[in-house]
């Protein structure tokens, strides 16, 4: 008799546990189901790119846990308003104590709204300059073009101006020749713009713009911006300069050059 009283005393600490732990279970079921459910839908979604799947997913991970958490302190015995101020207080530290990652959360959280740029993208942030790897709530890393790696604050981007080489179809390569004073300008102009017309990475439209910049100390110094495709504009560039030397040599038109005359007089 003394043993069925025992139990029936523990039986509701038992139902207690039971309830408990399957409240728990279930939390982390309904969890792990609703973010393999939107991982799925992201997946489908041309508008969201990874970064911002990434940035959803975690919001509504941490939403779910808080919810559960709330849920099992309630189980628990403690009110819901107790764990509201008890949240709240919290929140208040941890704001004042990680104030600048919260902006970094804040800015990573514009950049995922706003896109100025996404994975892939050639950008310039004050002097970092490299293509974009990964977006996370508080960092951006990049691949600079000599193979480093940056991470910049994304509250640092935020409040930056960021200069975005990859989400136009056409870039324009600049380049400045420099002929001697003798030159005929016209036949110049003429020899770069065959240039161009013979170039399958430089585009005939936009028109090439040719002109002269400037008279210098050694010649004239002519400017010549051309259009190419954005994925060619490194190509387009060296073989640009290349070909205009070769024209220029051909047309016999001269590439002056610093020089120095020294006179020498005999007592």
């Amino acid at each position: 008799m003394e043993i069925f009283e025992s139990i029936s005393e523990l039986n509701p600490l038992v139902v207690f546990i039971i309830n408990f732990g399957c409240v728990l279970l279930g939390g982390m079921l309904a969890t792990w189901i609703i973010i393999r459910a939107l991982c799925k839908i992201l997946k489908k979604s041309e508008r969201i790119d990874d970064a911002m799947s990434i940035f959803i997913v975690n919001v509504v991970k941490v939403a779910c846990i808080i919810v559960l958490i709330a849920i099992l302190l309630q189980m628990l015995g403690v009110s819901m308003s107790t764990i509201v101020a008890v949240l709240g207080a919290a929140g208040a530290a941890i704001a004042l104590a990680l104030k600048d990652s919260l902006a970094n959360i804040a800015g990573g959280f514009m950049i995922l709204v706003t896109h100025p740029f996404g994975r892939g993208d050639l950008i310039s942030v004050g002097e970092n300059r490299g293509y974009v790897e990964e977006i996370d709530l508080f960092l951006t890393t990049l691949r600079t073009l000599d193979r480093r790696t940056i991470t910049i604050p994304n509250g640092v981007i935020n409040t930056s101006v960021v200069y975005n080489e990859s989400n136009r179809d056409i870039r324009r390569t600049d380049a400045t020749f420099s002929v001697s004073y003798d030159t005929d300008i016209a036949k110049a102009k003429e020899v770069i713009r065959e240039v161009c017309r013979r170039s399958d990475l430089i585009l005939d439209e936009p028109e090439p713009i040719i002109g002269v910049k400037s008279h210098g100390d050694n010649g004239i110094l002519i400017d010549a911006f051309a259009y190419c495709k954005t994925e060619d504009i490194w190509d387009a560039g060296y073989s640009f300069r290349e070909e205009v030397k070769k024209a220029f040599q051909e047309a016999g038109i001269e590439i002056p050059y610093p020089h120095m005359d020294v006179k020498i007089e005999k007592e």
